[in-house]
């Protein structure tokens, strides 16, 4: 049996968009890998990548201490590359709709007219 679900991402910020996606696998018994890329920080990346573990850390506390998710930072990835026979799914996730309109942009503009970036 495979050890993890691997998921990759900025997580600029970490919303419920990504928990409905990383919960899908957990609740199949999954055990989850988060690979937060660390990106340089702009715009579009406010958060440096030891505070979005952090953040993820935080939420996933108990899962981490049981082995079942682990988090750890990765290089700023261009690309995911597979060839055939690969001896792991590739798996896409449809949301519901409410889930789907989840937007990182939306929630960091909404931050920063709060002052909370």
């Amino acid at each position: 049996m495979k050890q993890y679900s691997a998921f990759f991402g900025r997580y600029q910020p970490f919303h419920d968009g990504h928990k409905w996606l990383i919960e899908q696998r957990l609740n199949e018994g999954k055990n989850i890998w988060i690979g937060v890329r660390d990106c340089p920080n702009n715009e579009s990346n406010p958060f440096d990548s030891t505070e979005v573990v952090r953040n993820i850390t935080e939420h996933y506390y108990d899962l981490i201490d049981e082995g079942r998710v682990l988090v750890t930072i990765i290089p700023d990835i261009e690309s995911i590359n597979y060839g055939r026979g690969v001896g792991y799914d590739i798996i896409e996730h449809n949301p519901p709709t409410d889930i789907k309109e989840i937007s990182a942009t939306k929630i960091r503009e909404q931050m920063r007219k709060d002052g909370k970036l």
